[in-house]
């Protein structure tokens, strides 16, 4: 029904996006040259990536040592992106270490532990998506976790501590027409995701070697995570009832949008996702409602949806 609502749309000429997300890569220590040319090249292509989406990349961990270290400097990042209208993407490059009770990211200097990096996240206001690609990164869904919030970890647990292939698996998904799944224009987050997991398992099993990192992504705020192989199309399986899937808000969330995507003004867009989810919330408990008590629910839910397309293209 959603899609159905969204073809009415008729697009206009889309304008450049009045504020396109901060993309804020993270680049740990490398260790060795082969893998500082891996960290900046995937650093750059973020970059790019952002300046594509008209948004505004930052980096951390490239530039020249000063007067103080990455972990401050990482602080401090986030503290001024805090704020802003756009999502702020968080794209962690790296190695990680996991001591059976703290997990860390390796900076130049003094390391950041997972419970660190929560608690400065706690005062970013604005959507937020963490793509945490360092090795060890699993404890990293469950302290970062949060209603509204993304993240995506290349590892399930901490103990997973070889150098990762995500990072630049996702990246060539977010680029690539064959990971738009549904076939909408775009490629989400979601979709972005189960393809780089597909393509991280195809590498080991390609290679011969058993798979030593296994991706999660968690949106729902339970800090579980979901792995992509429970999924069947673009909805996992075994959800209990009740529970919220993992995956929806991520749907929700792209860098290159489409044309018709581009020309919705953010307002209407922050009101199509919410009305989106509650559209999902009411089809999962469709079970226990009778037929007319679902469509009585529903037909306000898409009559504003349809206002909101109408209003859309007016502006």
């Amino acid at each position: 029904m959603i899609a159905l609502l969204a073809s009415l749309a008729i697009a206009a000429p889309a304008p450049p996006p009045a504020s396109g997300p901060t993309v804020l890569v993270v680049v740990g220590a490398p260790g060795t040259k082969e893998y500082g040319a891996r960290f900046s090249g995937w650093a750059d292509r973020w970059k790019a990536l952002a300046t594509r989406a008209g948004g505004r990349p930052v980096v951390v961990g490239l530039d020249a040592a000063g007067s103080t270290d990455d972990r401050q400097r990482l602080a401090e990042a986030v503290a001024r992106e805090a704020a802003g209208p756009s999502p702020l993407w968080l794209v962690v490059i790296g190695h990680g270490t996991f001591d059976g009770r703290t997990a860390k990211l390796n900076l130049r200097g003094p390391d950041v532990s997972a419970d660190e990096l929560a608690v400065w996240l706690k005062a970013v206001h604005r959507p937020l998506v963490v793509i945490d690609a360092a090795s060890a990164s699993g404890p990293f869904v469950k302290a970062l976790s949060a209603p509204g919030r993304v993240v995506i970890t290349a590892n399930r647990s901490g103990h997973e501590q070889n150098a990762t292939r995500l990072g630049g698996l996702v990246l060539d998904a977010l680029t690539d027409p064959h990971a738009d799944l549904d076939k909408d224009g775009e490629t989400s987050l979601l979709e972005a995701f189960l393809v780089a997991s597909k393509r991280v398992e195809a590498a080991f099993s390609e290679a011969g070697l058993l798979a030593t990192e296994h991706a999660l992504l968690d949106d729902n705020g339970d800090g579980i995570g979901t792995a992509a192989s429970v999924y069947r199309g673009l909805h996992p399986t075994g959800v209990p009832e009740g529970a919220v899937p993992d995956g929806r808000r991520a749907h929700q969330m792209r860098l290159l949008p489409s044309e018709p995507e581009r020309a919705m003004p953010e307002d209407l867009r922050r009101r199509r996702d919410q009305l989106e989810l509650e559209v999902l919330r009411l089809r999962d408990g469709r079970a226990k409602l009778s037929e007319d008590e679902y469509y009585r629910r529903l037909d306000p839910l898409a009559l504003e949806l349809a206002r909101l397309y109408r209003k859309a293209e007016r502006r």
